[in-house]
């Protein structure tokens, strides 16, 4: 069945989309690079390779102001442009690099690009070249060839030489006095091409070769090294050429890939001899389309619709074994009983193998995230004038792909708050005793069933007496409850809604609108943030959030005749108590939990739960020690049902209005379970008097 033309269309700009953002991010980091080393080659044909494939690509698909843009960026891509003006062409990889961001977001909208001028326009100042005197002469001496071959092209190479081909590196000079470069250019591919397999060329076009003096070139011939001379040297065209044998790296670890190769290969052929099918010969290029072939990609929703119906098969799960247990009860020496717990043992154990294949195959590693800052670093360090370095750890750490694009924004906000009001200027951190440079540090970490992402700075930390002045300006406080406030608590200040601690708006922060959008995400992931400082020494963001959204493992617990869970990573212990250890203060019940206070929390009073049925008078409770990052509470509860992993169902906003559930879940037995939102506990617990008595 044949695809219509219009669906093959969305398919093709659905890849392009896809492999166009990882081309982006790759002219980022070689924009970075290309800062820090201006002229080196290899950078400059990374740079050329993404922009060349981004070029095709867009023109494939219908993009052609895109394309031409590319096209003309490629001009510029030379080294002799980095020699003299390597600064200038790094900021315009990375202003290309924002450039063809804002026209593939508009492509995605189905909306025109927007205009480019100030791109066009530094293109052209870098191709105007000054001719000075003293680079004169410069353009006229000999350069000795590189052949800075990719290792892709030194496989190739190796893998001719290999199979008992012979390999030379040639370089040709272009007459100075030819007046068309790009013709020449063709001339020269044209005879490279007929004496023999060309392996790589420098450059890879005929605009590159506007620029360029010497042509590089590995080719693979069976002719001599005095026919090649001859050949090459085209009258008013080349004034030079210069042949040798190519080196090759062979290593043990090469000629291990030939032989694996070549016995698979072998063990092909032998197959396909004894089914009495004719083959051919195997080729670099199908060994290269197999190791392309062992990937796939795959949309996330077909991903989530495959973990939504194991979540279904783990709810079945649960419904076998409670018919199960009630088959025992009834038919204890019935023989079926053991064929039946057999059988649900065996489908149990491929049920959680399955489980945890889906799992794996939606987390990703946490660098796709910590790829994007050093570029953010760079922008904001620079628009606010401070010189700043990116340290990075823990790029494989991964985590659930849904939560890792939650992040994002949370992240950027932080990391753009500490290079602008966390690092301070270069003076003020040397007459600190500091280096002049500061340093945003970027972690993350597994901790038991959550992922940690640290964002740390070395600059001036945080103060607090002006975050509690804010806070009374702003009325999120009166001036003897900001007094009062402990330390952690008025750290906490910073993710209110307008409040901020910059001294002044800048473009880059300022506006007190970013710290409260990380609190926001944070809940809504079922996370926490954690903030501490130290003054002059700097501040610390922790994030932490689950691995998966999809199912976790929780406590189960009766309140008013309702069933409630509260996630496992949570409990800190379970205690019981009796009515006259409960005390009040400041109007809340509080327990003194061997040498801790902690603050009593009932949720039917703190959501105006209705009990659905009557509780008789108890003199002992149960009390759930709820943690979440440096807070304690205790969680007065009817009675505890048990442990189970659920599989949690989103709510929607009309069936259920409390923000203290934050999902939903189905038992085996169809009994509908509400999740608690501890971090919205918490919030609720804060609003309504300040945390003098949560532990």
């Amino acid at each position: 069945m044949k695809r219509p033309p219009e669906d093959r269309g969305g398919e093709l700009r659905a890849l392009f989309f896809e492999s166009a953002n990882e081309l982006l991010q790759s002219l980022n980091e070689a924009g970075l690079e290309l800062e820090s080393r201006p002229s080196d080659e290899q950078v400059i044909r990374r740079v050329r390779r993404a922009v060349h494939t981004l070029k095709g690509d867009s023109a494939a698909c219908g993009f052609h102001k895109l394309s031409e843009l590319a096209h003309e960026l490629e001009d510029v891509l030379t080294p002799q442009v980095a020699e003299s003006r390597g600064g200038e062409l790094a900021e315009l990889v990375l202003a290309a690099a924002d450039s063809f961001g804002a026209m593939l977001a508009a492509y995605q909208r189905n909306v025109d690009p927007p205009a480019v001028e100030a791109l066009h326009a530094l293109i052209k100042r870098l191709l105007e070249v000054p001719a000075s005197p003293e680079n004169s002469p410069v353009v006229v001496v000999q350069l000795p060839a590189q052949f800075a071959w990719t290792e892709y092209e030194q496989l190739m190479i190796s893998e001719a030489v290999h199979r008992g081909e012979a390999v030379y590196n040639i370089a040709l000079r272009i007459d100075p006095d030819s007046l068309m470069r790009a013709a020449a250019f063709q001339l020269i591919r044209n005879v490279l091409h007929g004496s023999g397999t060309v392996i790589a060329l420098r450059p890879e076009d005929n605009l590159a070769a506007a620029s360029v003096e010497i042509v590089e070139a590995a080719l693979a011939s069976s002719q001599s090294v005095e026919r090649l001379k001859q050949r090459c040297r085209i009258p008013s065209i080349v004034s030079d050429v210069r042949i040798e044998f190519a080196a090759t790296a062979e290593t043990s670890e090469h000629e291990l890939l030939g032989d694996v190769l070549e016995a698979q290969a072998a063990n092909f052929v032998a197959g396909a001899a004894e089914n009495g099918l004719a083959t051919k010969a195997s080729t670099p290029g199908s060994a290269a389309a197999a190791v392309s072939e062992a990937t796939l990609r795959v949309e996330a929703t077909r991903i989530d619709a495959v973990m939504n119906l194991v979540g279904e098969l783990i709810i079945g799960k649960s419904m076998l074994n409670r018919t199960l247990s009630e088959f025992d009860q009834k038919h204890a020496r019935d023989p079926l009983r053991a064929k039946l717990a057999d059988a649900m043992a065996f489908q149990a154990r491929i049920l959680d193998e399955l489980h945890k294949c889906v799992l794996k195959i939606r987390m990703v590693p946490v660098e796709q995230l910590f790829r994007r800052f050093p570029r953010v670093v760079r922008d904001v360090a620079k628009q606010c004038g401070k010189d700043v370095a990116l340290e990075v750890s823990g790029q494989n750490t991964d985590l659930d792909k849904s939560i890792l694009d939650a992040l994002a924004e949370p992240l950027m906000h932080i990391v753009r708050n500490s290079v602008d009001h966390g690092i301070e200027p270069a003076d003020e951190r040397l007459t600190a005793g500091k280096p002049a440079r500061g340093t945003i540090y970027l972690n993350a970490y597994h901790q038991g069933t959550q992922v940690v992402i640290e964002v740390r700075d070395d600059g001036r930390g945080i103060d607090l007496a002006r975050l509690r002045a804010g806070a009374v300006a702003k009325g999120i406080l009166k001036s003897e409850e900001a007094q009062r406030l402990s330390e952690q608590d008025a750290l906490n200040l910073i993710f209110e809604s307008g409040l901020s601690t910059a001294s002044e708006v800048t473009e880059v922060s300022g506006r007190g609108i970013g710290m409260d959008v990380v609190r926001t995400v944070l809940d809504r992931l079922k996370g926490t943030v954690q903030v501490s400082s130290k003054k002059g020494q700097g501040s610390t963001f922790q994030l932490r959030a689950p691995l998966t959204l999809a199912s976790i493992q929780t406590l189960l617990f009766r309140v008013g005749g309702r069933l409630f869970a509260v996630p496992l990573s949570s409990v800190v212990e379970i205690s019981r108590i009796v009515d006259h250890e409960i005390h009040r203060v400041d109007q809340r019940e509080v327990l003194q939990l061997r040498d801790q206070i902690l603050t009593l929390v009932r949720l039917g009073e703190l959501s105006r739960l209705r009990s659905i049925e009557t509780q008789p008078a108890k003199k002992k409770h149960f009390v759930i020690v709820i943690g979440a990052a440096e807070k304690r509470f205790g969680l007065l509860v009817d009675g505890l049902v048990g442990e189970e992993e659920l599989v949690i169902k989103a709510l929607p906003a009309e069936i259920i209005s409390s923000d203290l559930v934050s999902g939903a879940s189905i038992l085996g037995d169809g009994t509908v379970v509400l999740i608690l939102n501890v971090p919205a506990v918490l919030s609720r617990l804060s609003r309504a008097n300040p945390l003098g008595a949560i532990a």
